[in-house]
């Protein structure tokens, strides 16, 4: 009998929903998202839940992200409108686990990258650990961070989410908590004692009470070079600035440009004004909205297709970029990214 690969389970006034693909890093699939969409409005109506919780099966992952192998089949196919409604959907129960009543608190134990984060970095309660890694590493596969992605990477203290998103990079616990995408560290041989106690013991009280002291961040003790090499408007001007940095002696800031460049140039110069404008309108709808508007054109672009082939099909790791060089990249072509107001197709 196969496993389902979400399972649910009421422990006396906790509804805890566990991500089962342990096998994938528990990667969401359409069904999965359904499942859990389902059973959260079930749990929204029911007294006797008070609050939920939202793990991974394994020590390695609470979600690595989407089952990008799945998208890319629907795209491949013809169909991708069942991209689209996968991503509608997504959105749409991201801002409802923001939104709803009641106490939520997700344990980011492992690698929790893309959809992963959508599912846990907009809760109530943020729980890392010392085994924690968060990212958005979507330009990797030439597309862009979303699930409310682009708006939490853009206000992060100066520019450290616009290194994060631009090198496809992660980051551990420490700056988690200062970045504003996690709350409360809790080292990870204590998450099923915590977890007990959330069955009758208020959320608040119960992340206060096994909290401990985060290690510091390691990026943002970096500031200093990175607010100076990011704070520009174009990519371009940002890896200069890296070049820089790196010829007079900064490894990190060569590192960064290397990383840069390997990713898709397209996606790189979407990214940026996504971080741009999540800084001028802020908050989760406004920037699922402006993701969802953006990636439905991506979806279908070259670099995504290209982009999943060379990461995660044949792994060959040496993408063709269409085109391959930012300046190469139309500003006509981002505009019309940009323009489509796909709200409606969100939201209707």
């Amino acid at each position: 009998m196969t496993a389902s690969p979400v399972l649910f389970d009421q422990r006396g006034h906790l509804g805890l929903i566990t991500l089962n693909r342990p096998r994938q890093l528990n990667a969401l699939s359409f069904e999965m998202l359904r499942l859990i969409g389902d059973q959260v409005d079930a749990w929204l109506a029911d007294p006797s839940i008070r609050q939920l919780a939202l793990v991974g099966a394994g020590d390695r992952a609470l979600c690595a992200g989407g089952d990008i192998a799945e998208s890319r089949e629907a795209i491949e196919a013809g169909t991708p409108q069942l991209f689209y409604d996968f991503l509608g959907y997504e959105y749409r129960l991201d801002v409802k686990l923001n939104e709803m009543s009641k106490p939520y608190v997700t344990l980011m134990d492992g690698i929790t990258f893309g959809g992963g984060l959508g599912l846990s970095a907009h809760a109530s309660h943020r729980i890392v650990t010392e085994r924690s890694r968060l990212g958005m590493p979507e330009v990797r596969i030439g597309y862009i961070p979303d699930v409310g992605g682009s708006w939490r990477l853009a206000v992060m203290p100066g520019e450290v989410g616009m290194h994060l998103a631009l090198t496809a990079g992660s980051m551990g616990a420490g700056d988690a908590i200062e970045g504003g995408l996690a709350d409360a560290y809790v080292p990870s041989a204590r998450l099923a004692e915590l977890l007990v106690a959330l069955e009758t013991d208020d959320a608040d009280a119960v992340v206060a009470r096994f909290s401990a002291p985060a290690p510091a961040g390691e990026l943002h003790a970096q500031r200093d070079w990175i607010d100076a090499a990011y704070r520009h408007e174009l990519v371009e001007d940002m890896l200069a600035a890296l070049g820089d940095l790196a010829e007079a002696g900064n490894a990190a800031a060569g590192e960064a440009a290397a990383s840069i460049q390997q990713m898709s140039p397209t996606s790189l110069v979407a990214t940026a004004r996504l971080l741009r404008d999540a800084r001028k309108r802020p908050g989760l709808r406004s920037s699922v909205s402006r993701e969802y508007r953006v990636g439905m054109h991506l979806a279908t672009a070259p670099d995504f297709r290209e982009g999943v082939r060379a990461r995660v099909v044949d792994k060959d790791n040496n993408p063709q970029w269409q085109p391959a060089r930012l300046e190469d990249v139309a500003p006509a072509e981002i505009e019309r990214l940009f323009a489509t107001d796909a709200t409606a197709a969100l939201w209707g």
